[in-house]
């Protein structure tokens, strides 16, 4: 058996009715007479297959089916009158669902800020974080699995279908173990470091900065020797605080204060510059979501 649609101007009908327990009053009420009224609770009675008022020529009362309804149809009529309003704030981005991946590095310093200013501003949105490598992010934008994704990279890096907005830019540091015999130096030059053994993520998750730091020491005539590979910068640090090598990570991953492991400053020479890293907030072209139009306004842009 098919259930009837009822349309929201008898529930408002049987509201009347129910609150005033008076036809001709409900009717007044309503800016209409009382036949068309009393038919339509009639209609609405017959739609339901329940009796809903107990009539008399002197009174008018609700049966027990009615008293049950009637706070579910308040109810109702509140969120119905609301809908406007809701529409209005999702398309204004106050209201709505976000889904943000980040890289680790952005955990440091950038995301927390914003997701806390956000959240101030916007606190009926629905903010879904996932950490992810930016591999996995081009994967999840391809399978409409994420709105909007933070990823580290260098320079000039532009995924095709996406839009980007620079937001960080900042230099490669070298992190290494406390007892390493370099450690003693405040700075150290670049042709000091190129021989050590290195700690670096897979080329796979992050092509684009990797392959500055490979053309780095191809420049200086000095083939990498990469000791061991890791995904998350926070376990590339481990590993070098374990004496597996050196590693070259953004700035902002001094602020992993892990116990054995310190970060130097490395000068490079004229043609053989150590990398800049950059890090930018990417969404896909066209994308209509306003929620993501908000968050974008809590990411300054740098200049490209």
């Amino acid at each position: 058996m098919t259930t009837p649609t009822i349309e929201l101007r008898l529930w408002r009908q049987f509201v009347a009715v129910a609150e005033e327990l008076h036809f001709g009053h409900a009717a007044a009420r309503l800016h209409m007479t009382q036949p068309p009224l009393t038919q339509a609770i009639a209609h609405l009675e017959k739609l339901l297959g329940v009796r809903l008022f107990e009539r008399t020529k002197r009174s008018v009362q609700m049966t027990a089916v009615a008293m049950a309804l009637l706070p579910q149809v308040l109810d109702l009529l509140a969120r119905a009158q609301a809908l406007p309003e809701q529409a209005r704030a999702a398309a204004a981005g106050d209201v709505g669902r976000l889904r943000l991946a980040f890289v680790s590095t952005a955990g440091f310093s950038l995301l927390p800020a914003w997701v806390r200013t956000f959240r101030d501003h916007a606190p009926q949105v629905q903010l879904e974080l996932l950490e992810a490598t930016g591999d996995m992010q081009l994967q999840a934008f391809e399978r409409h699995d994420i709105d909007a994704g933070i990823m580290l990279h260098s320079p000039g890096f532009a995924p095709p279908g996406l839009t980007r907005r620079l937001v960080a830019r900042e230099p490669l540091v070298l992190a290494l173990a406390e007892q390493h015999p370099l450690a003693a130096k405040v700075s150290l030059a670049l042709d000091e470091v190129l021989a050590q053994p290195l700690v670096i993520f897979p080329r796979r998750i992050l092509p684009s900065l990797y392959d500055a730091i490979f053309g780095m020491y191809h420049a200086a005539a000095q083939p990498p020797q990469v000791a061991q590979e890791a995904i998350q910068m926070q376990t590339i640090v481990n590993l070098v605080s374990a004496g597996l090598g050196v590693a070259w990570v953004p700035d902002s991953v001094r602020q992993f204060q892990r116990p054995g492991v310190v970060y130097r400053s490395v000068a490079g020479k004229k043609g053989r510059r150590v990398p800049v890293c950059e890090t930018s907030l990417f969404w896909p072209v066209g994308a209509a979501n306003p929620c993501l139009q908000r968050f974008a306004a809590f990411a300054p842009a740098l200049p490209h």
